[in-house]
């Protein structure tokens, strides 16, 4: 199975630096990573510069003029110009553990997509970070999650001291249900075209789950593997988040629930160069 790993980012180089060396150690290697990039300044055109260079698999920088937040705009290209036949979805500020991408391939299933999980770090623990301690594991272990004063039985099991077996048994009892979550999901290429990619009316707030709620419509099934599939989320401000933006995007959501829409017109199509053949719900 082919996995190209889509990674969001804007003007944040010091966090995309470390995430991008999280993918070079990963016991599976990606097909390719595409960056896909909000209108970043050339400091983030550096760091990615660099790390073409430095790995065994391709970096790939898809790119826009910033232009206020189009993070949805953006995905949308990347998953037009993306190789591979599954897609994991992430963050440039969400380190993946080793096991990241074996994880996400392992538990793929025709016609599912996959809900992962993160342990959230302080500003000031995340500026502890090196590349070298992402190198090397030192900060995805359980020691150092312990550290930052992610202790007790599930911080442990996100840095990696449980085995796969007690993940699994947790992610089966656990009571959250599983979304499309920006920061860790995956799922079939075909999937996302059939339903034309993210909604590029949505801002910041929700626009993953609408995402996810035309998925499902669609009749994908979400899974539920936050404590199986790991990333460390960098703490960052979020200056573009509104009262506004939550409500426009709940409005959308609302029509996409009563309507139970499948298909966007607001969305990925003109990237592919062609028109997908829409779903239609059948009441």
């Amino acid at each position: 199975m082919q996995i190209s790993v889509i990674i969001s980012t804007f003007n944040s180089p010091s966090w995309l630096d470390l995430v991008l060396w999280g993918y070079a150690v990963q016991t599976v290697r990606p097909l390719e990573v595409i960056v896909a990039d909000d209108g970043s300044g050339p400091e983030t055109r550096l760091v990615i510069e660099q790390h073409q260079q430095r790995h065994r698999f391709p970096v790939r920088r898809v790119w826009h003029q910033h232009r206020g937040f189009r993070k949805c705009r953006i995905l949308n290209r990347a998953i037009a110009r993306a190789s591979g036949g599954y897609l994991v979805f992430s963050d440039g500020d969400c380190i993946p553990r080793r096991d990241f991408l074996e994880t996400h391939r392992r538990l793929a299933a025709p016609g599912a997509a996959l809900s992962g999980g993160c342990v959230r770090l302080s500003a000031e623990a995340s500026r502890a970070i090196t590349p070298d301690d992402v190198f090397h594991g030192r900060c995805l272990g359980a020691g150092w999650v312990g550290e930052q004063g992610r202790r007790g039985l599930l911080g442990l099991l996100k840095g990696g001291a449980c085995g796969r077996w007690l993940g699994r048994a947790i992610d089966f009892v656990t009571p959250t249900r599983a979304t499309f979550n920006g920061h860790n999901t995956s799922a079939w290429r075909e999937d996302l075209v059939r339903v034309n990619g993210f909604d590029e009316r949505m801002q910041y707030g929700g626009l993953d789950r609408e995402l996810g709620e035309r998925l499902v419509n669609a009749g994908v099934r979400f899974r539920q593997i936050r404590h199986q599939a790991i990333c460390l989320h960098l703490d960052h401000p979020r200056p573009y988040e509104t009262a506004e933006s939550w409500q426009r995007n709940d409005a959308i959501r609302a029509v996409t629930c009563v309507d139970r829409a499948v298909w966007t017109p607001h969305g990925i199509v003109h990237e592919m160069g062609q028109m997908p053949t829409p779903l239609r719900f059948a009441a």
